[in-house]
């Protein structure tokens, strides 16, 4: 007859086996539950134009303004979203017309917009993006650069319903 050791060892090699066996796969899904909303950040509305086209390009480009977009709770990507973006740039002003455009996610909720360069405005090179668009509740953000020599920006949204 066999018999069983119940010693330091053999509990925490057991408790690690049901860990990465049975527990591990209903953590990942209590994980994924667990992806929070992105709140708007203060000043992000600052210049906002209702209704900025969707563009190839803002102005005559060289600067890359990306992302994501997903969706509270699960963190699925959100494909077709709107993104609005402006800012001040060596081509404009934020609260110029011409330096606002937007442009949607492809199907793994990234986006990515070539516009003008950033250039600092009271101090601070930073840009500015929306989320506007209706089924999801409106976010502003207004991400800073550390200096204004960067060629690109990354701003990322998660979303929850409207």
């Amino acid at each position: 007859m066999n018999s069983v050791a119940f010693n330091r060892r053999n509990l925490l090699a057991a408790g690690g086996a049901v860990l990465a066996t049975g527990v591990s796969g209903l953590l990942l899904p209590a994980w994924a539950q667990a992806v929070a909303p992105t709140a708007s950040m203060s000043g992000g509305s600052n210049n906002y134009l209702k209704g900025a086209p969707v563009v190839n390009r803002i102005g005559k480009g060289g600067f890359w303004m990306s992302g994501t977009v997903r969706r509270a709770g699960d963190g699925a990507p959100l494909a077709g979203q709107r993104i609005q973006i402006w800012a001040h740039t060596t081509e404009g002003r934020e609260e110029d017309e011409r330096s606002h455009g937007a442009t949607l996610t492809d199907k793994d909720g990234k986006f990515r917009l070539e516009m003008p360069q950033i250039v600092p405005i009271f101090g601070q090179p930073h840009g500015h993006l929306a989320y506007d668009s209706g089924e999801f509740k409106t976010v502003f953000l207004r991400p800073v650069m550390r200096s204004a020599k960067e060629s690109s920006l990354e701003a990322h949204f998660v979303l929850q319903p409207a």
